[in-house]
Formats: C-alpha cells, sequence, structure tokens
C-alpha cells in the first residue's frame, strides 16, 4: 500500500503532537509547519522527532507562515499531501480581545490562504479545518451542528469566518473539506495560560508550597471538556469519510470552572475555595456562560465516542502536573530554577 502524506499546520501545538502520534501510528508519512523563531517549541514532540538525514524517517518539519500565502503555495506544492489537518491559530480566546487584527489575520484569513492555495494548485487533498465550540457563542445549549452562530470574541468570529470559507470551498469547489467543531478539549500538554491547566498547575504547585493563590475570571462559566487524544481521532476519521461535512465533537456532559477546581483540588488534598480568588482582569468584556456539546452525529457518522470523563482528564492532568511540581521543588530545594532545566 501507497504510504499516506499528511501535512499539519500547528504541529507543535497539544493538538498537533497528538495527531501527529496517531498518524504515525497509522503509517502515515507526517509534515509539520512550524513558524521560524530563535528559540525551540517543539517540546510536544520532541519524542517523535528523529534526523531527518536518516533513512525510514516519517516526521519532518518545515518552516512557514500563515500569514506567507506565497510560502503555502510552495510548500503544498512540493509535498503534495494527501491531506491537511489545519490546526495552527492565535487560540486564546481571551487574547483575542487584546490582538483582534492579529486573531482574524491568522485564524480567518490564514485558513483562507490554505484554501486558495490548495485551489490554485487543484489539489485533491482533503482538508479539516479546527472550527470551536466558541462560535456557538450564546447560543443555548445543547449546541449542535444546526446551533446557530452567535460569536462573543474575535477569536470566535475569525472562527465562524474561516467554518463559512471552508464550507464555500466545498460548495464552489467540490473541494473534501470538512469542519471540526470541537468543544473544550484538554490534556496534560495544554498550555499553561489555559484554564484548565492554570487550575491543575496551580493545585499541585499550592499543595507543596511553591505557590499560594490562584486567581481565575468567571467561576460561573460551564464548559464541555473532554481529553484531546480523543478528539484528534475524531478529526482522522472526518477525513476517512465517504463525504465531506461538519461534525461537533464532544462529550455531551459540561462543568463549571468552579467544579473544575473542586475537583483538581480535592485530588491533592485541599479544599479549593481557601486558594482561588476571582479576578475581573481575567473575564472576558463578552462572556460566554454555557457551551455544552451534542456529538450525536459524530457518533452516528464517524463512530466516534470519547473514552475520558471529567473526572479521568482532572486525574489525568492532575498527576501530571503533581511530577512537574515534585521536580520544580526539588530543583529549588538544590538552588536551581525551572529555567535550569534547559
Amino acid at each position: 500500500m501507497t504510504t499516506k502524506r499528511a501535512l499539519i499546520t500547528g504541529i507543535t501545538g497539544q493538538d498537533g503532537s497528538y495527531l501527529a502520534e496517531l498518524l504515525l501510528a497509522k503509517g502515515y508519512e507526517v509534515h509539520g509547519l512550524i513558524r521560524r523563531s530563535s528559540s525551540f517549541n517543539t517540546a510536544r514532540i520532541d519524542h517523535l522527532y528523529a534526523d531527518p538525514h536518516g533513512s525510514g524517517v516519517r516526521l519532518r518539519l518545515h518552516h512557514g507562515d500563515m500569514l506567507d500565502e506565497g510560502g503555502l503555495v510552495r510548500l503544498l506544492g512540493e509535498l503534495a499531501p494527501d491531506e491537511v489537518y489545519h490546526l495552527a491559530a492565535q487560540s486564546h480566546v481571551r487574547v483575542s480581545f487584546d490582538q483582534p487584527v492579529h486573531t482574524v489575520d491568522v485564524d480567518a484569513l490564514g485558513t483562507l490562504r490554505l484554501l486558495e492555495a490548495l485551489r490554485v494548485l487543484r489539489s485533491p487533498a482533503r482538508f479539516y479545518q479546527a472550527s470551536s465550540s466558541e462560535m456557538f457563542g450564546s447560543s443555548p445549549p445543547p449546541q449542535s451542528e444546526a446551533t446557530p452562530f452567535h460569536p462573543r470574541s474575535p477569536y470566535a468570529c475569525a472562527k465562524v469566518f474561516a467554518f463559512h470559507q471552508c464550507v464555500n470551498h466545498r460548495e464552489a469547489y467540490g473541494m473534501f473539506a470538512a469542519n471540526g467543531i470541537l468543544f473544550n478539549h484538554e490534556s496534560p500538554r495544554r498550555g499553561e495560560t489555559f484554564v484548565t491547566r492554570k487550575v491543575t498547575r496551580a493545585a499541585t504547585r499550592i499543595s507543596l508550597g511553591l505557590q499560594d493563590r490562584l486567581f481565575l475570571g468567571n467561576l460561573d462559566a460551564r464548559r464541555d471538556w473532554g481529553f484531546a487524544g480523543d478528539y484528534v481521532e475524531g478529526m482522522w476519521r472526518m477525513l476517512q469519510a465517504d463525504a465531506p461535512g461538519d461534525f461537533v465533537l464532544a462529550t455531551g456532559v459540561s462543568r463549571s470552572v468552579r467544579e473544575l477546581c473542586e475537583r483538581a483540588f480535592s485530588l491533592v488534598g485541599l479544599d479549593w475555595s481557601r486558594f482561588v480568588e476571582e479576578d475581573p482582569r481575567y473575564r472576558r468584556p463578552s462572556e460566554v456562560d454555557h457551551l455544552l456539546g451534542d456529538p450525536s452525529r459524530a457518533r452516528e457518522v464517524l463512530g466516534w465516542r470519547p473514552t475520558v470523563d471529567f473526572d479521568g482528564l482532572v486525574k489525568m492532568m492532575v498527576e501530571s502536573d503533581l511530577r512537574l511540581a515534585e521536580r520544580e521543588r526539588l530543583l529549588r530545594e538544590h538552588g536551581h530554577s525551572e529555567r535550569d532545566r534547559s
């Protein structure tokens, strides 16, 4: 059988790393798009990387940027991938209020640049677009593929634009373009500025005396949280389907940020209410109160189901962050800092 070739934008992110693992395990040749930087940002995929000068290497990285349309055309022309997974984005919702133009340029127009590159090359590649539950915004739960979008942030607005461009290229040009509307999906690889990781990291550090308090925004916001490793399986299944479509991936259960804190702190033997404070500076100018996904279509059409529930996810993240906190404490006891690890 001919080895399939996939391109992943955003391969160094949480989802990109899990997706690269999945595709390599399935025998793919995987290419990843990374931004040029004077410092390395490949920690999440270092365990997958091999010297490209060796034989049989199936993971290769390429410098590129979602703002560089010419570069995208050249790279896609050279690689001729069978599948393209577009995960690259400015993905922090709160930051998008501070950097709205940049967010739109990368998340909305960046997606259009990539779609147009595939179109002008007449590429038969199957295309996956990482859409977001944030697009639903204030639409009442539960949210499904039929729920109207009501975006409440520059990030969500950019994702709505990208969603419709994906649909338009599918309908106007016959491209195999699929939107995965993913509800919140987390893991030990989640960035530390995202609320789930802020909570699990703080709980473990506080338990070891490395931190005193945790400041958060809206504790009553409810989200449908799942495991990122499950969700990349759904991405892959979308591109193996007989026809392109749009699918919600979610667990169908929502929890509040307050419940997240309670669960994470309880796992390290602490009462969360003694250490967590609300700080209005972390609230969004326009809040999204309740996101709860209905994954029925993905279950029926793709055969996709999440395998990790909320408690299992929080436990996984707390155990991982506890190991990091223990290492941090050990370094401090020997007169070193976290920075010394590098």
